[in-house]
């Protein structure tokens, strides 16, 4: 959507002299030049300090090498002042004055060369200004400055009132429309926006509605410089009430068209307000032409207005075909959609009729679109495979746009009504399946366990520029985003290990020790790509193995200590006095716990640090040890802080009962800061676990047939 105000003049860039109205240029360029640097000014004015020096009684120019300080400051202003001035002028008038050797001179000599004829001149219309004859503009009186009482009229009005319409102050602004009734319908800044546009554009119900009882009809229709009225500004904000407000004024409104020409709905659209789209839809339609229906099939696709799309292309089935500014048409806008489920609006009182998708799926309204889309595509194209081919492969393939965003739904629709994509390659001989192992997309590589053994002759297929395999593109380093869906370099390390022993898995065995063009192997090029991840892993593993054995030989020297000295002492004969307490029990078997557990843990992480961190240690071995090591050091924590509460129970529990009430609770802090500290990491070895089941087993049905 346009800008709903045009920039004025800049406040960093000189005034433009374009030959004409030299007058006026020269006081605005001298206004300017004073606002950056007054001694700029003084510089034109008086002209400059040349830098001088007396030799034999004489004063001479210095050179440059001979410039002290103040001398360089006071060329420096010169230089400003020159530049300033050669940036302000067009090329023609530059030419005439580029031999004046001070800014002075120029400055004096934009006058001569200037005719009379131009200098009186009226300046040229912008190109970009608007055709203010063709809209319903407001009163703009107030923003004209052409004496000393307009300026102060809409510094002491106009911009109070326009504050009071953004906070939704209507009492206030009620009291300056007292004063000056003109401002109800009169333009209130640069841009020409009208009190109400501001209002409903800031989503102040109370206020327009007030505004309302003192406007005409046909107020409501003033359009800004942009062309655009008020009620493109409510459609763009999806304010369902103010517009209702203004449709029971002006019922023309919504077919009232605004800047580039769009309807308010358009903007509403763009701006992914779904149901104010809906709301205007039948209001608006009847004066829509070719490109309208265009613009807003391709603005819901955009923002998400799947189901309006959809019955859009429903009834005007032309829209399948049609293509936007990028020559892209709505399938090739879904493909490329990485997360499709979540991008979208869903007004559910519009479901009629549903298109059923994929049944192992959600019925989503997006792949409702997409099936539709592609049928009706089918219907017309299937037999000329020229036009087919020209939807499918211009400007870019869709397909392999869905495979590289991982759009599990979009090419399950489409392979399902045209399984035939399943042998589609791409500039560089590769598959769909080539693309999801590329980009380690488990869901979409896993059509491998639908389509039997003909993954035996699509797995033959090799890159024609590098002659890489599919284990080749496994053997690559996964793209960052993919990457970073499992942090710690250690279980990405082993995510990769995982996808590159899957993919060998269905593998030809000559295919697994052939060579690319560079004379690697895929396990030679899996070592290439990963050393980095290796080093990082390795480093990573050896940080979070010595930080955890060091809390774990702690633990174990706190709770040995323990042991040795019981609570409450033993009798002369060397027996403990709490040994028949039960809560003597609980102490003596936590704190035997956390010793086992620490010392358990101590020997995992230093298994750990003295691994020799190869390539496949990271498959099972490493990963297996930290999780291993993790659960003993949290039952040592958790054994830890049984044993201290016990304690505090057998000590301090006669004539003190609330002291060790309070220690038992307190100490279940350490335990949920440790879990909560390693959440991320706890996390990440889920992660890898689900990675390892999605890649072994079949998830979703890529290709359904659905049951009549």
């Amino acid at each position: 959507m346009d800008t709903t105000f045009v920039e004025g003049r800049s406040i960093s860039k000189p005034p433009y002299f374009d030959g004409t109205n030299c007058t006026e240029w020269k006081e605005r360029t001298k206004i300017f030049i004073q606002s950056v640097d007054y001694r700029v000014w003084l510089v034109i004015k008086n002209g400059p300090k040349i830098p001088k020096k007396l030799l034999n009684g004489r004063e001479v120019l210095k050179s440059e090498d001979e410039f002290n300080e103040e001398d360089i400051k006071n060329m420096e202003q010169e230089a400003k002042a020159k530049n300033i001035l050669s940036c302000a002028i067009n090329q023609d008038d530059f030419k005439r004055i580029s031999s004046c050797q001070t800014a002075k001179k120029m400055w004096e000599q934009l006058d001569k060369e200037v005719t009379t004829s131009n200098v009186n001149s009226t300046p040229p219309v912008s190109p970009q200004a608007p055709a203010a004859a063709l809209y319903d503009t407001p009163n703009l009186e107030f923003l004209e400055e052409t004496s000393d009482d307009q300026k102060k009229k809409f510094l002491n009005l106009c911009v109070p009132i326009h504050k009071h319409a953004l906070n939704g102050n209507w009492l206030a602004a009620n009291r300056i429309l007292d004063k000056e009734k003109k401002l109800k319908n009169a333009a209130i800044t640069n841009g020409w926006p009208t009190l109400l546009h501001i209002a409903a554009g800031a989503n102040h119900i109370h206020f327009v509605k007030e505004l309302l009882n003192m406007l005409d009809d046909k107020d409501l229709a003033l359009q800004d410089v942009n062309g655009n009225t008020a009620f493109c500004f409510a459609a763009a904000a999806g304010n369902m009430e103010i517009v209702d407000l203004m449709l029971d004024r002006n019922s023309q409104l919504p077919v009232k068209r605004g800047g580039k020409g769009y309807t308010p709905i358009q903007y509403a659209a763009l701006q992914g307000r779904c149901k104010m789209t809906w709301h205007l839809y039948d209001k608006t339609i009847h004066r829509f032409d070719a490109e309208d229906w265009e613009l807003l099939f391709f603005a819901c696709i955009y923002t998400g207005i799947y189901d309006l799309a959809l019955k859009m292309v429903r009834g005007r089935n032309a829209l399948a075909f049609a293509r936007d500014v990028n020559k892209e048409t709505a399938l090739h806008l879904l493909a490329q959609n990485r997360t499709p489920l979540d991008s979208g609006c869903h007004c559910p009182e519009h479901d009629h009729n549903p298109i059923m998708t994929n049944p192992g799926m959600k019925n989503h309204v997006v792949f409702q679109l997409v099936k539709f889309l592609w049928t009706t595509i089918l219907e017309k194209h299937y037999s000329s495979k020229e036009e087919l081919n020209k939807i499918l492969n211009e400007p870019s393939q869709l397909i392999f746009d869905a495979a590289e965003v991982g759009n599990f739904g979009f090419l399950s629709e489409l392979l399902s009504v045209y399984p035939s994509l399943i042998w589609d390659v791409d500039s560089k001989n590769r598959t769909i399946l080539h693309i999801a192992v590329l980009h380690r997309h488990a869901s979409i590589f896993n059509l491998v366990h639908q389509i039997g053994h003909i993954k035996g002759i699509i797995v033959t297929y090799e890159n024609d520029d590098d002659r890489n395999t599919l284990l080749h593109l496994a053997a690559k380093l996964a793209p960052r985003n993919q990457l970073e869906l499992v942090s710690g370099a250690a279980f990405q390390m082993c995510v990769e290990l995982l996808w590159f022993e899957k993919v060998k898995k269905i593998m030809l065995p000559a295919q697994i020790k052939m060579r690319n063009s560079e004379g690697f192997t895929a396990q030679e090029l899996f070592s290439i790509e990963h050393e980095t991840l290796r080093e990082n892993a390795e480093s990573w593993m050896k940080k979070t193995a010595e930080s955890c054995m060091l809390i774990s030989t702690v633990i174990a020297t706190g709770v040995f200590a323990a042991a040795t000295t019981l609570p409450g002492g033993t009798d002369d004969s060397g027996k403990p006095h709490y040994l028949n307490k039960t809560s003597f029990l609980v102490f003596a078997i936590s704190d035997a716990s956390a010793f086992i557990s620490s010392a358990t843990a101590i020997l995992i992480f230093l298994s750990i640090l003295v691994s020799r961190y190869g390539e496949y240690d990271f498959y099972k071995s490493l990963p297996l040890k930290l999780i291993f090591g993790l659960f003993t050091l949290f039952i040592s924590v958790t054994s830890m802080m049984v044993a201290l509460s016990t304690n505090f129970f057998i000590v301090y529990y006669h004539g003190s009962t609330w002291v060790p009430g309070f220690i038992s609770i307190f100490s279940f802090l350490p335990i949920l800061l440790y879990i909560g500290l390693q959440f991320s990491l706890f996390s990440d070895i889920i992660n890898s676990i689900y990675y390892w089941r999605t890649l072994s087993k079949p998830g979703k049905n890529m290709i359904y047939v659905l049951e009549k």
